[in-house]
């Protein structure tokens, strides 16, 4: 094997190390191959999903579901793939009942003073411990989902992986409904790779908030975390955030509330490992208007895209948190079905470098969805920012919160594993240019026919729809959205609306790139800068 082949298969080994969602081998024969442009784009071999234990809650009734798009059969060398496998199993959580704040149904915040005991001072059982080895979701085939329900307090965290057919853009997500007590909501979230770096501004130690960052290790030795905290006033302490160990294949919750002695209506919390890779995500339960989970915001960038605020959003708030030596000067647009303006008091933002700021945008929406736009001012620089919204909709006791970060494009093509009948709302904008998207509803977990559909958006607009469903829909479907050749850019996220009682319970989960294939030189370039 010649230098220039050792240092491809050493890179592409370093990228399965370090993100966890790809391998490959060398490429060969006719499929894939580089031209003049650049790297060819092979599918990857091997995909990691990490899912956080759904919730704390007795009444909780969760849903899993796993989904592979159909692809193109090919691998390395322009060999069929093999069939794969891909499977979700338990993961452990090392803390019990009785080293947990755990809320109860009953009117608990978490904050330890019930829930741990009976009126004797007894200490709970600890839970059961789920069997690691046993497979929660299999997914048998591209094209075809998979789903698996859990109930109460005891379903696990799960980790994963896949491989062969079943690896390129797969994806998973787990939908929660509560149906009472002070955590009632819809939680979803997609499942997410491993890695080692992780930004969350809109987090909270509020007294009406209880805020759990939910960090899974997927590997056979243990990770170890660091957690720091930003607020308006630049980094709070927190020595309690340092050397979190995550033991192999576990996953652990840390409330956020017991790393600081303060009380801060809005945070931004990042998460970086000293060793090793974990899964992060905040779950964020509001004592007076619900709970979602709050997935990371997009890597730290100048400009910022955050997809897909409902139409009856009754308030909207913006959290933006500046990284580096440098203040942030922003624009902010919301693009709406003909067009994009600034919200009124929003014609520029200024945020402080290593501090974190909120903006009150209300209801910004007026009966339109909308999406965010943050670019710098034409003397702003290009200070790189974080941010995310948290959505309210419903007014008085009928209150829910979801959260939208930041997120990258939606680029070749990326999946929402979970939908329904009903409830779907796809969210498409394009900030630069007209992007066209194909929209295919896959068949039923059980049953149906797949339907696609095509879409073009505007320049500078968001197009809402009600997503195309499967014909003939036995269970639940996912969606999976495909940039089409010649599109601008485009930013994607889906709401899933499953109201109760009068309350408008719903979850927000974003589409960036689902990464199912990666950029592989050819062997012949020269790849000596990546070393011997």
């Amino acid at each position: 094997m010649n230098r220039s082949t050792l240092s491809l298969v050493a890179a592409a080994v370093a990228l399965a190390a370090v993100t966890g969602f790809a391998a490959v081998t060398a490429p060969g024969g006719d499929s894939g191959k580089a031209d003049a442009k650049g790297p060819a784009r092979l599918p990857v071999e091997r995909s990691s999903l990490l899912c956080p234990a759904p919730s704390l809650s007795e009444l909780a009734e969760t849903t899993y579901t796993a989904y592979t798009p159909k692809g193109s059969g090919e691998g390395s060398g322009g060999k069929a793939a093999p069939p794969g496998t891909a499977v979700l199993k338990p993961a452990v959580t090392p803390l019990t009942d009785d080293t947990t704040a755990k809320p109860t149904d009953k009117g608990d915040k978490g904050d330890g003073k019930s829930g741990k005991g009976d009126k004797k001072g007894k200490k709970d059982k600890p839970s059961e411990k789920p069997d690691p080895n046993k497979a929660v979701v299999t997914l048998k085939e591209p094209g075809k989902p998979a789903s698996a329900t859990a109930s109460g307090s005891d379903a696990p965290a799960l980790t994963g992986s896949a491989d062969g057919l079943l690896a390129p853009g797969w994806a998973a997500q787990q939908t929660t409904v509560v149906s009472g007590g002070d955590t009632r909501a819809v939680l979803g979230t997609r499942c997410t790779e491993p890695d080692t770096d992780f930004w969350f501004p809109g987090a909270s130690t509020a007294k009406t908030r209880l805020d759990y960052v939910h960090l899974t290790n997927p590997d056979d030795s243990a990770a170890v975390v660091d957690i720091e905290l930003f607020g308006k006033d630049g980094p709070v302490k927190s020595e309690a955030g340092e050397g979190i160990t995550v033991p192999a294949k576990s996953s652990v919750p840390v409330l956020l509330s017991t790393l600081t002695t303060a009380a801060a209506d809005d945070l931004t919390v990042h998460v970086t490992t000293r060793s090793g890779r974990v899964g992060a995500v905040i779950q964020a339960s509001d004592a007076k208007a619900g709970a979602d989970w709050l997935p990371a915001s997009a890597d730290p960038a100048a400009s910022q895209v955050l997809p897909g605020i409902p139409a009856d959003a009754t308030d909207v708030r913006l959290v933006v948190h500046a990284k580096g030596t440098d203040d942030a000067d922003l624009k902010v647009r919301l693009a709406g079905g003909s067009g994009s303006f600034t919200p009124a008091g929003l014609d520029t933002v200024h945020v402080k470098s290593g501090m974190t700021a909120s903006f009150d945008l209300k209801n910004v929406t007026r009966g339109e969805a909308g999406s965010l736009f943050l670019t710098p001012t034409s003397d702003g620089g290009k200070t790189p920012i974080v941010a995310a919204l948290r959505v309210v909709r419903g007014t008085g006791d009928k209150q829910e919160t979801a959260y939208i970060p930041a997120t990258a494009p939606v680029g070749d093509r990326s999946t929402a594993a979970d939908n329904r009948a009903k409830g779907s709302t796809l969210a498409l904008t394009a900030p630069t240019a007209a992007a066209t998207v194909k929209v295919t509803a896959s068949p039923g977990t059980e049953g149906g026919e797949p339907q696609t559909k095509t879409y073009t958006v505007k320049a500078g607009t968001t197009l809402a729809v009600e997503p195309p469903v499967p014909a003939g829909l036995k269970g639940s479907y996912a969606l999976t959205v495909e940039t089409q050749p010649g599109s601008g850019p485009v930013y994607a996220s889906r709401t899933l609306a499953l109201p109760q009682d009068g309350i408008p319970m719903f979850t927000v989960q974003t589409l960036p790139d689902d990464k199912g294939t990666v950029a592989v030189p050819a062997a012949k370039q020269d790849l000596s800068v990546l070393g011997d």
